[in-house]
């Protein structure tokens, strides 16, 4: 686990006793969207010391209603994201969602990201590990911690050791989603990196409007929490203006708010320590 975190940061301050993030807007919407984002979120984690993997979705293929934006194309977003990532000198990551995407999308990130409600797909997490990249799986709103170590097994058993493994609440009842930190502890038995979703897990899916809401206040509450549980890594969705945003603008973090908690985090995370 640490060699392959330590490979994956080694342009950056890497040290195992502080937490990674990985942060970007819900999915690419444009250029200046991912370069300003990008270029913010790196020059405040080098001063702070976090190692940062840049985040955006190429396609969003689970949306609430058909008329939702899904992205500007899967080649020109991707070309995007890995433009990004060679521009900034940081790791990058979007979420694949077939068995057949696995192959076309590791040919310009770093690391393939399951989404949640895939995390049982035995092909699609077979297609991911057989590529060699590092597999991020979201636990799935309806499992629980223990049960992701055969998701773990199956990209393992595609000669892939790659492996982490990223908490974002479960379902609690039709609507709302609620985080049971037992789940960290238990998938870091596993002995994968956990990374908590501080934003996905504020979701309030499901809405008879046809988009999804959420509790962005909320976000400090739920990253303090996985620091102090021992999370190995923060995943935080941003956008310079959330209200305006075309997918997830309910639950993102506004992004002049990330310094300061990024901050107060590193100081939480050091008193653990």
């Amino acid at each position: 686990m640490e060699k392959y975190l330590t490979d994956l940061f080694a342009g950056q301050q890497y040290d195992q006793n502080n937490f990674f993030l990985i942060a970007g807007p819900c999915v690419v919407e444009d250029e200046a969207l991912v370069m300003e984002v990008a270029d913010k979120v790196s020059t405040i984690c080098r001063r702070l010391g976090i190692p940062y993997i840049f985040k955006s979705s190429y396609r969003k293929a689970n949306r609430t209603s058909a008329s939702s934006f899904t992205g500007i194309g899967d080649e020109a977003a991707l070309q995007l994201v890995k433009k990004t990532g060679e521009k900034f000198n940081i790791p990058t990551t979007s979420d694949i969602h077939t068995a057949q995407e696995a192959a076309m999308a590791a040919s310009y990130v770093d690391i393939l990201q399951i989404p949640a409600f895939l995390c049982r797909q035995t092909d699609l997490l077979i297609a991911a590990g057989e590529t060699g990249k590092i597999v991020n799986v979201k636990k799935g709103q309806f499992v629980n911690g223990p049960s992701m170590k055969f998701a773990v097994e199956k990209i393992n058993n595609a000669g892939n050791d790659k492996v982490g493994l990223i908490e974002r609440g479960n379902s609690f009842g039709y609507q709302d989603l609620v985080v049971d930190y037992r789940n960290i502890t238990w998938m870091k038995q596993i002995n994968v990196p956990v990374i908590m979703d501080c934003t996905h897990s504020l979701q309030q899916p499901n809405q008879s409007g046809g988009v999804t809401g959420g509790n962005p206040e909320l976000i400090e509450t739920i990253a303090k929490a996985a620091i102090a549980t021992g999370s190995d890594g923060l995943f935080i969705e941003t956008h310079p203006n959330p209200a305006v945003a075309k997918s997830d603008g309910a639950n993102m973090l506004q992004l002049d708010l990330l310094e300061p908690l990024l901050e107060k985090l590193v100081r939480l995370r050091a008193a653990i320590i």
